[in-house]
């Protein structure tokens, strides 16, 4: 969900970033993909609205991620799981690009095929 640009300070956009560019912090270090969003959250969610809100769907979108992969690796064992692993990891990486590309921009972003644990 698109939402305009409110005249947001520079850094409630940067934080909105982060949020979502600190998943790929997973390719480091072992679920980086949902501590990085969760400690900027953490940090900031009472200070903006806008941070509140990037990371609430960043961390969604992250938890969501893990369990299709999960499922993923389980079909794994009847081949279809290398096929939707595979797209799974395209998908994840160019939704978390484009998300952070909104946030950058002072926009709102929702991300597909997300469950929503926080509200």
């Amino acid at each position: 969900m698109e939402q305009p640009n409110l005249g947001l300070h520079k850094e409630e956009k940067t934080y909105g970033m982060l949020c979502h560019l600190l998943a790929f912090s997973g390719f480091i270090i072992p679920f980086g993909n949902i501590i990085g969003p969760l400690v900027i959250w953490l940090m900031k969610k009472d200070q903006s609205y806008f941070v509140d809100m990037h990371g609430k769907e960043s961390l969604n979108f992250q938890i969501s991620i893990a369990i299709y992969g999960i499922i993923s690796g389980l079909l794994a064992f009847i081949i279809i799981g290398i096929v939707t692993g595979i797209a799974l990891f395209i998908f994840w990486i160019v939704l978390t690009i484009i998300a952070s590309i909104r946030a950058s921009e002072g926009n709102g972003y929702r991300y597909p095929l997300t469950i929503r644990f926080l509200k």
